[in-house]
């Protein structure tokens, strides 16, 4: 290999390493569960199988997995949501028990009304790691400030079925800038369709392009101004945006990375061709 392309095969290895968490079983994709495991074996049996993620399913799932890992030789990584609340931890842990499956994460969402204490109580000792759903209410900040020093991790919802789940640029970069002020890395889910920022045009939705999270993540990270992370979320130029990932020194990717560790993606070829296509990445093919 010559040095240019050991070069690449680096960036490529560091922006994109565990990147793409396989939702593919959530809308809009909704592949049936034994189609989903599927295709995640044949991703994690890939060139590109670094940049494949857990596949997640939710707990009301788990029955079905049951019967499709059934005489499964390798074991199956999974991340569990529970959008429930934790009460149903003990559910989820019953229901693997036994199964060829590793659970990687367990994503919680807090119920509505339950008070921050309550929840950070009722998730301390879980044995596996969490991902807390960051309610969009007054709650928000507390919690991500509960959470420093713990070892879960906040995840944010970026889209939905409806326009109303779909944060404008301002409340997503006041999210990031609260998260990595309290030290507390983030995942993202839902409408992440694209890398770079749009207007959907079957359904008029504004949404939030990945790359641009990162970018978000990398200025909160060395504290840039609130204007600054809200403009990089705003941005729609895939040639600035890829131009600006590209001019990240090592270090400030590695560090946008810690702070932006994954997001879930209904379709793990599309972000890849997405990269491909910004020049961001070599054919994973």
């Amino acid at each position: 290999m010559d040095l240019g392309r050991a070069g690449a095969a680096v960036v490529t290895d560091a922006l994109t390493r565990g990147l793409l968490d396989d939702a593919a079983v959530f809308p809009p994709g909704l592949a049936p569960l034994p189609d989903a495991v599927a295709a995640h074996d044949k991703h994690t049996a890939s060139a590109y199988a670094a940049m494949v993620g857990p596949l997640v399913v939710s707990a009301a799932g788990l029955a079905e997995l049951s019967e499709v890992v059934a005489g499964r030789e390798t074991r199956l990584s999974l991340t569990v949501t529970l959008p429930g609340g934790p009460a149903g931890i003990a559910d989820v842990l019953n229901a693997v028990d036994g199964l060829p499956v590793t659970v990687d994460s367990l994503e919680i969402a807090v119920p509505q009304g339950m008070p921050v204490a309550e929840f950070l109580s009722a998730v301390d000792g879980c044995p596996v790691p969490v991902a807390v759903e960051i309610p969009r209410d007054e709650r928000r900040i507390p919690l991500l400030q509960a959470l420093a020093g713990t070892p879960h991790k906040a995840k944010f919802r970026t889209g939905g079925t409806s326009a109303e789940y779909y944060p404008d640029e301002a409340e997503l970069a006041a999210a990031i800038r609260a998260a990595v002020e309290a030290g507390v890395p983030f995942k993202a889910t839902a409408g992440l369709h694209h890398a770079v920022r749009n207007t959907d045009p079957a359904t008029g939705f504004e949404q939030h392009g990945f790359l641009n999270l990162l970018l978000a993540a990398e200025a909160a990270d060395r504290a840039a101004s609130t204007e600054e992370v809200v403009a990089l979320l705003a941005e729609r130029d895939g040639a600035v945006v890829a131009g600006r990932i590209r001019d990240l020194a090592p270090e400030r990717l590695a560090a946008a990375r810690a702070r932006f560790t994954s997001f879930g993606t209904c379709s793990i070829t599309d972000p890849l061709t997405e990269l491909t296509g910004l020049g961001l990445i070599g054919d994973p093919a």
